[in-house]
């Protein structure tokens, strides 16, 4: 078993902690969903996560997703994240590791980095104006190479590109 399934089946027992800690009933509709976005490396939709948990479990509806997603977020196994065009996308929260984003604005490729360096200069700036930080998120919006040069694939072919 490769370390992501070991994760990935590490989130699916958290998961079901959670459903039952809720008094919630485990449903192969509710599984389903958890392991599409638990599979995910990607910023999924509402609507994303219900069209892949069809494709595996036809018998998903809007409804479940909706209730399940919010579940998953209530539990830190999913984040959810809000960008420019302030759709709720949801991400697997296996990570606790921080991320910042980059957005282009042309095609929805998503791009996460981590750059040790800004996170040094937001903490000296905090220090030298008297600020203590809890919590912040980086979004910068602009083009991808991609976009520039022409030799993009289109929006729904390619949405979320996960890169550090």
């Amino acid at each position: 078993m490769t370390v992501s399934q070991r994760v990935q089946v590490e989130r699916f027992g958290a998961f079901k902690r959670a459903l039952k800690e809720r008094g919630l009933k485990s449903t192969s509709q509710r599984d389903d969903i958890a392991r599409v976005l638990f599979a995910s490396e990607d910023h999924l939709s509402v609507e994303d996560l219900y069209n892949q948990a069809k494709k595996v479990n036809p018998r998903v509806g809007y409804a479940t997703v909706y209730r399940t997603v919010r579940l998953l977020r209530d539990s830190g196994l999913a984040a959810e994240r809000h960008f420019d065009d302030r759709e709720a996308r949801f991400e697997n929260a296996a990570e606790k590791r921080h991320h910042d984003h980059l957005i282009c604005e042309r095609c929805g490729r998503i791009v996460e980095f981590a750059d040790p360096e800004i996170e040094k200069l937001q903490q000296l700036i905090a220090r030298r104006l008297d600020f203590v930080i809890s919590r912040h998120k980086m979004e910068l919006y602009g083009v991808c190479g991609d976009c520039r040069t022409g030799s993009h694939a289109r929006r729904s072919e390619r949405r979320d590109a996960r890169t550090y």
